[in-house]
């Protein structure tokens, strides 16, 4: 297993689902734009929120692959399949707990399921699996964070011990 490998794997998973998951909004099968939701966290400025979302989410997508390496050394084994597991489990615990009930209590302009008569417009609260951006954003959703397990396994797999 190499930390090198885990940092290139990182990036290129990262690239990957981000453009999977840009090109199935492009393509009408969601509408949840992962960036542009951590963006908002931080600004109101739809343009800054997707600069600073498309940054923030490839650092989490970094911080996700060294999260898969200590695992992968804590089990003595990496590899392709093995982190296409951890992206399942990444992907559902994204799309039930991460974005369903942590994201919209930090989140200063998105709405819960708690939320009433808000005085400023909210950005929608993500639902369940992230069902309120469409009906198959979980699938779409998943899938792409199965191939970015599967890409951060194998390149972590590769490589000299580091």
């Amino acid at each position: 297993m190499s930390a090198w490998g885990t940092a290139a794997g990182g990036f290129v998973a990262t690239l990957v689902l981000t453009t999977v998951l840009r090109a199935a909004s492009e393509f009408k099968l969601t509408r949840a734009d992962l960036p542009f939701l951590l963006g908002t966290a931080l600004t109101a400025n739809r343009a800054r929120a997707k600069a600073i979302g498309y940054l923030l989410h490839f650092v989490s997508g970094e911080v996700f692959a060294f999260v898969y390496y200590a695992v992968f050394l804590a089990i003595g084994h990496a590899g392709w399949w093995l982190g296409a597991l951890f992206g399942l489990v990444h992907g559902l615990f994204a799309g039930t707990a991460l974005v369903n009930i942590l994201l919209p209590l930090v989140h200063p302009r998105m709405g819960s399921p708690l939320t009433s008569a808000p005085k400023v417009a909210l950005l929608e609260p993500p639902g369940f699996l992230m069902l309120n951006y469409g009906p198959s954003t979980p699938l779409v959703t998943v899938v792409a964070h199965i191939g970015y397990g599967a890409i951060v396994g194998g390149f972590a797999s590769l490589g000299p011990h580091g």
